[in-house]
């Protein structure tokens, strides 16, 4: 029962430090994630030396912790894949988005797209879903392909400022992630935003009406 216990303490503070991620550094994240695993599994091999089970769960959990502690002291920055940065393989993809700062830049911006279709992307340092698709659906070959014919807007509302307010009240968002689509003439497509984490299927589904 005391194992059960701790190994619950451990998820929870997992998840803690998940929660956290949006504002700490992305160095102390990874760090977290040392720490937690070389910690956990210290107790298990020491605890219990005899029990093959417990031994056998310390050495992994201890091995992912010393990774994500190679992964930070060598610069990586991203805990689900630690040693990516060591390959020398190519980048991720970035995805370049034009940024307007209030509600008159976008509607500048809108009426300066030269007949292609727009999106608008709200996003924050601290929305976590903003972050995802950045990560796992923006980066998608298919999704960069539709991109490319598409006029990608984005504002930035971490600060939360007048500006920022005025553009959420506008489009009646409370917060990101948020993403609105309009069409070649800056009419935004009524029906058809994207609210919340989409995966690169779901997103090229929601992409169709501009991109057949």
């Amino acid at each position: 029962m005391e194992s059960v216990k701790r190994f619950f303490g451990v998820l929870m503070l997992g998840t803690a430090l998940w929660m956290i991620s949006p504002v700490i550094p992305a160095w102390a994240f990874v760090a977290g994630w040392a720490a937690l695993g070389i910690a956990y599994g210290a107790y298990l091999l020491w605890s219990k030396p005899g029990h093959w089970a417990a031994r056998a769960c310390g050495l992994a959990f201890a091995a992912l912790g010393v990774l994500q502690l190679v992964s930070v002291a060598t610069g990586g920055r991203d805990p689900l894949a630690p040693l990516s940065h060591l390959g020398g393989g190519k980048p991720a993809a970035h995805t370049d988005f034009v940024r307007v700062r209030s509600v008159a830049e976008l509607d500048a911006a809108l009426a300066q797209t030269g007949g292609k279709p727009a999106l608008l992307d709200f996003y924050a340092d601290w929305c976590v879903s903003c972050k995802e698709m950045e990560k796992f659906t923006f980066t998608d070959p298919r999704v960069r392909e539709k991109f490319a014919r598409m006029v990608l807007l984005q504002i930035d509302v971490t600060a939360n400022n007048a500006d920022d307010k005025a553009m959420l009240k506008r489009f009646q968002l409370f917060g990101p992630p948020g993403i609105i689509l309009f069409d070649g003439q800056g009419r935004e497509l009524a029906g058809k935003r994207v609210i919340g984490y989409q995966n690169a299927e779901q997103f090229l589904q929601s992409l169709q009406v501009l991109t057949p």
